[in-house]
């Protein structure tokens, strides 16, 4: 097999941990080229400039691309990654490119691709979720040529979707990878590393719901209403960059000089991995309170809609936007003891699973000519 360019996008804190040991994977094999676009919340110093966190892993060809100015509208961020990204192709000429998850970034990626003949990659499509993510992670797998997904659950979804069983490989979650693996550092080396002075704390993460904005504010209000009443220890780590991500900031403010309260733009996937391991409690709105608590044992608390109809496991307690609701929820959590974990997204093996099925002459012969695959459904589905 002739060597192959291998093009990852990243976007965000989140999908790099989960594309990073695919990363690994493909600078170390022989036959492949690792390449990286590094982008969106990435570029922005507001939330911790994390492209700095890429260059720290030392991959050889890295090339960073502005998409935005802080609080851009979603469409004009998605406008200007093609207009990048498009760019950058027609310059480099991968063989592949590989996104993941629902950002539109990613979905930015998927379009260029497909529309010069690249073979697209989605990493972690068929989940679901209760936002306009939803509606993007689903358009990424409609133009995406090739599926490598969580779990079964997840093929079966896109399989509803017309995708060819044939294109769509279950290798379970990469970032699972890095929850199994033994830690770098030890907790309380990371713990002084971030100025954590806690012995115990949970962990608080909230996002936007971006089709309910109107309600942001009251929401969030209540929620940072709830962790003052708690009097619980807290590591805060901010929103991603979506539309009313500055309503969060501009609560989370009333954190400020509270010392029981610790507030990070970002920490680095690893670490924060371990950080989590070793809370107490997960709360807020969170795919990490969904994904990876529950690898962990660890107690989440959801609130409100954004993870509606998601994986749903004995970790996890569901809540809405109510402080006493809320209150509850935190003191069942930290009853919770002796929970057993899910294997649910995988078993630690993905980036084995997908260097392996790469390295096959089968993959690079997939066809760039989508074909919708009807299910049969016991009647003439033509027949109005």
């Amino acid at each position: 097999m002739d060597r192959k360019k291998i093009l990852f996008l990243t976007g965000t804190r989140a999908d790099y941990g989960k594309l990073k040991p695919l990363m690994h994977a493909v600078e170390e094999h022989k036959n492949f080229e690792c390449y990286i676009f590094v982008t969106g919340m990435h570029t922005l110093k507001e939330f911790g400039d994390t492209k700095m966190e890429i260059f720290k892993d030392k991959f050889k060809n890295i090339h960073v691309y502005m998409n935005q100015i802080l609080e851009e509208p979603m469409d004009l961020v998605l406008a200007n990654t093609i207009n990048g990204f498009s760019r950058y192709i027609r310059e480099l000429k991968p063989d592949m490119i590989v996104v993941h998850g629902d950002r539109v970034e990613a979905l930015a990626a998927a379009i260029s691709g497909a529309i010069n003949n690249i073979l697209v990659s989605h990493i972690e499509g068929g989940e679901v979720s209760g936002t306009i993510d939803e509606s993007i992670r689903h358009a990424i797998s409609k133009l995406s040529h090739i599926h490598f997904v969580s779990n079964y659950e997840a093929k079966n979804r896109l399989i509803q979707l017309g995708e060819n069983e044939d294109s769509i490989y279950v290798i379970g979650s990469p970032d699972i990878d890095i929850i199994l693996q033994k830690p770098t550092l030890n907790i309380d080396d990371i713990k002084a590393r971030y100025e954590i002075k806690f012995d115990e704390y949970a962990v608080l993460m909230y996002h936007p719901v971006t089709t309910e904005i109107d309600y942001l504010k009251e929401n969030v209000s209540k929620l940072v209403d709830a962790i003052f009443m708690s009097k619980d220890n807290f590591v805060v780590i901010y929103p991603n960059n979506d539309n009313g991500h500055k309503i969060i900031l501009q609560e989370y403010k009333r954190f400020d000089g509270y010392s029981q309260v610790k507030k990070f733009p970002s920490i680095r996937f690893e670490f924060f991995i371990e950080i989590l391991k070793n809370a107490k409690y997960l709360i807020g709105n969170s795919s990490a309170g969904i994904h990876e608590a529950p690898v962990m044992g660890l107690p989440s608390i959801n609130i409100g809609t954004r993870q509606k109809g998601r994986f749903n496991y004995r970790t996890i307690i569901n809540c809405d936007h109510d402080v006493n609701q809320i209150l509850s929820a935190i003191n069942k959590a930290k009853k919770m003891k002796n929970i057993k974990t899910t294997n649910h997204f995988g078993n630690g093996n993905s980036r084995e699973n997908f260097i392996k099925i790469i390295s096959e002459e089968k993959i690079w012969k997939t066809s760039r000519q989508k074909v919708f695959n009807n299910i049969h459904l016991g009647r003439n589905v033509y027949n109005v």
